[in-house]
């Protein structure tokens, strides 16, 4: 290999892999002595149902902690995938894949095994502060609209992020409402300003009302159920039971911490 060739690609090494050596407790987690290690890949954690917890304080190894969760990600999805050429697909255990604040973490390829993974019996659970902050994390439009629609069941808590609510409301859809206006009007014959009270006086007067009815379709939920109506553990549940879409409804939580 050319020197200069052997060069960049030992620089970019070097710069890949320095985060891991760089801190002392870094490295004796992610680099250890060889008799130390107890994670050899999660083919035997994914046959065997055992749960991987990835628990790196984001404001403390803001970068690293990225760094680390994406190569994790990644393993995982790899391996999960790998299952359908090893083995029948009704031979294996189901799997998860669990993220808070998935923005922080998500990639354009989430897209691709998110569309795939059912095939493979894995269950993603996602939570995300509005579909804004993926696409700014992704910057991907599509990538995006790929991720969120392989989510089938979504469960959408209070926001300000207008993207997010248009989008919720056209995958709610709409309905016909009733849309009712009236209005009154006065009509006089004889009117004489009162200099006294300071106010028009009326003769023979009358009044007239009319009300006005029509139909319309529109969302059936608007932009304040959303900034406004939902409270704290409050949301609005998009779910299947496997076979169809149930109908969209208000959901009351009851948080683990109140039981």
């Amino acid at each position: 290999m050319d020197s200069r060739t052997l060069a960049i690609i030992k620089a970019e090494i070097t710069r890949i892999t320095n985060c891991f050596i760089s801190d002392y407790d870094v490295m004796n987690t992610f680099c250890p002595k060889k008799e130390d290690i107890t994670f050899k890949g999660f083919r035997d954690l994914v046959d065997t149902g055992k749960i991987v917890v990835l628990n790196m304080n984001i404001a403390e190894y803001k970068n690293l902690s990225k760094i680390i969760a994406t190569y994790l990600k990644l393993d995982f999805q790899t391996e999960v995938m790998n299952r359908l050429s090893r083995c029948n697909s009704n031979s294996f255990r189901s799997v998860a894949f669990i993220c808070d604040e998935f923005h922080e973490y998500c990639s354009a390829s989430d897209a691709d095994f998110f569309a795939q993974s059912r095939e493979a019996k894995c269950i993603n659970i996602v939570a995300t502060q509005s579909y804004s902050s993926l696409l700014n994390a992704i910057n991907n439009q599509y990538a995006v609209k790929v991720i969120i629609q392989n989510l089938i069941n979504k469960f959408w808590f209070r926001t300000d992020d207008i993207s997010t609510i248009d989008d919720i409301q056209k995958q709610v859809g709409k309905e016909d409402k009733l849309k009712i206006s009236s209005s009154i009007t006065e009509n006089a014959k004889e009117t004489h300003f009162s200099y006294f009270t300071n106010s028009l006086n009326s003769k023979d007067s009358n009044l007239s009302e009319s009300i006005s009815k029509s139909v319309q379709t529109d969302y059936i939920y608007d932009t304040n159920f959303f900034t406004q109506e939902l409270e704290t553990f409050s949301c609005l549940s998009f779910l299947s039971d496997g076979y169809k879409i149930l109908k969209p409804m208000k959901l009351k939580l009851i948080p683990y911490f109140t039981k």
